[in-house]
């Protein structure tokens, strides 16, 4: 198959064969009606009852939910069907912390495991009137909480490429489902590498968009930029069709922004291998990482400059952001989960807890401290970003541990103090309001995927995917996913 032309694709299809075609290849398929929706439902939910009692990345399906939203497809096509998101019908899965009407929404957590809502986030309704087709809810740690995906609702999910190792989290059910192919397209969100984490892990790619550009906030939360939804899919241009979906205002959603004049799908056509990276494995000493994580992304860049790319070791200074991410983070958690009532906030594990309890004893020169540095950091980030088109370093310092392991106790050798302390690379662009991507790099000799993360310009999704597609192609990850999955000692 040409993977540069949909008009390479093929008419005739089996349903394992759906499953392992590019979302932008399915889609195109559904445009000239040569796969219909209800061929692509049947080889998802087909896949699904396949690989889910292994892997428990989907466990809350909707298939009444989703053959009943076939039948809106063609009216939604009338009205949105020239949108340059449009997905014509095409299966997706949304992240077990965002509403979808009428389908079992627990948030992981055992005071929500009987929660039926009764209207679903914008976001949905948008990707649905888009011509998306929800076909499940993807699992997810307790309210989002943590980067290894297991609750008391659902249990643990587990990595498709070793059984016996975490996906990360909290979008762990989401890179999953993907990896193994029981959906195309798949809504992760992002806090603290909620999104990235698991795509790094899954060997798949999550991007981190600007605040508003996929959706808003909490409808409780709503002017809070910290936390934000995005898209997940195999490949860089199946990410730009899932955020051109995604894209446009919402009034209901203050923080959400206009769609782009030109459709993030075109940046990626138009991509070139003549990029400038900017490479800083730990982040100037901030975060460590382990020497094979370094060599694998080092791997992929060295291919990426015999393809025309300018990389160069540099990093800005980035002082303070420990601190001021995580008084970030504390007021994120202290103001919106941690107003739950009581009838839920006691099933809350030590970690949620400990997270909310540091949002509530805050003090104000402490907030007043992080909301003037964000600002700091975020200045010496955009001038950074005038002379390199990214900021590229890890997604995380080490490979899956096992999926018993809530998270690692140290990372090269250095011990890891709490359930965040590890996940420092993914402290920058969530505090400069910045999009980053993590983007499928090569293998560990074990035989697990690396993620490394590209960290683009202000509002810079455009410039993000299109040097994103360039190191992809340099790199030739695509194509390696989905796969079946594996037990211990059977990687690759």
């Amino acid at each position: 198959m040409d993977q540069n032309s949909d008009a390479a694709i093929s008419a005739t299809y089996s349903g394992p064969e759906l499953c392992r075609l590019e979302a932008h290849e399915a889609v195109a398929l559904l445009k000239k009606g040569e796969v219909s929706p209800e061929e692509l439902l049947d080889a998802a939910f087909a896949r699904i009852a396949e690989v889910e009692p292994t892997i428990n990345a989907m466990p809350t399906l909707c298939e009444e939910h989703a053959r009943a939203a076939v039948k809106e497809v063609a009216a939604n096509r009338s009205r949105n069907g020239n949108e340059p998101g449009w997905l014509g019908g095409l299966p997706i899965g949304i992240k077990d912390l965002t509403p979808v009407k009428g389908v079992r929404t627990t948030f992981g957590t055992l005071g929500y495991k009987d929660f039926i809502p009764d209207a679903s986030d914008p976001l949905v309704e948008k990707l649905e009137a888009r011509g998306g087709i929800v076909v499940g809810k993807t699992n997810t740690p307790e309210m989002g909480a943590g980067a290894n995906t297991f609750n008391a609702v659902f249990g643990m999910t587990r990595n498709p490429w070793d059984n016996s190792k975490s996906v990360g989290g909290s979008s762990g059910g989401a890179a999953a489902a993907l990896a193994i192919g029981e959906t195309w397209l798949s809504h992760g969100s992002d806090l603290g590498g909620s999104l990235r984490t698991p795509a790094a892990y899954c060997g798949i790619v999550g991007l981190r968009p600007t605040p508003g550009r996929a959706g808003g906030g909490s409808p409780t939360n709503a002017f809070s930029m910290e936390s934000v939804q995005g898209p997940m899919a195999r490949t860089v241009m199946d990410v730009a069709l899932f955020l051109d979906a995604m894209a446009g205002f919402d009034p209901r959603q203050m923080l959400s922004l206009e769609a782009p004049r030109e459709p993030f799908q075109e940046a990626v056509r138009r991509a070139t291998p003549k990029i400038r990276i900017a490479y800083a494995p730990d982040q100037g000493g901030l975060a460590p990482v382990e020497k094979e994580i370094d060599a694998v992304m080092r791997s992929a860049l060295v291919k990426a400059g015999k393809n025309g790319a300018t990389v160069e070791e540099a990093c800005p200074d980035l002082s303070g952001l420990y601190e001021t991410y995580v008084t970030l983070r504390a007021m994120v958690w202290g103001a919106g989960t941690g107003r739950s009532p009581e009838h839920v906030r006691k099933h809350f594990k030590r970690t949620l807890a400990e997270n909310i309890g540091l949002g509530e004893t805050l003090t104000p020169s402490r907030i007043y401290d992080a909301q003037i540095h964000r600002s700091v950091l975020y200045d010496r980030m955009r001038a950074f970003l005038e002379t390199y088109d990214v900021l590229a370093c890890a997604v995380v310092g080490l490979e899956p541990t096992l999926v018993e392991q809530e998270y690692p106790s140290e990372v090269a050798g250095k011990p890891v103090a709490d359930y965040v302390d590890w996940l420092r690379f993914s402290f920058l662009a969530t505090t400069t309001a910045l999009p980053a991507l993590s983007l499928p790099a090569g293998f560990t000799r074990s035989g697990m995927p690396v993620g490394i993360q590209l960290i683009g310009p202000p509002r810079g999704e455009a410039k993000l995917l299109a040097v994103a597609k360039a190191i992809e192609d340099a790199v030739g990850f695509r194509g390696r996913v989905p796969i079946d999955p594996k037990p211990a000692g059977q990687r690759g």
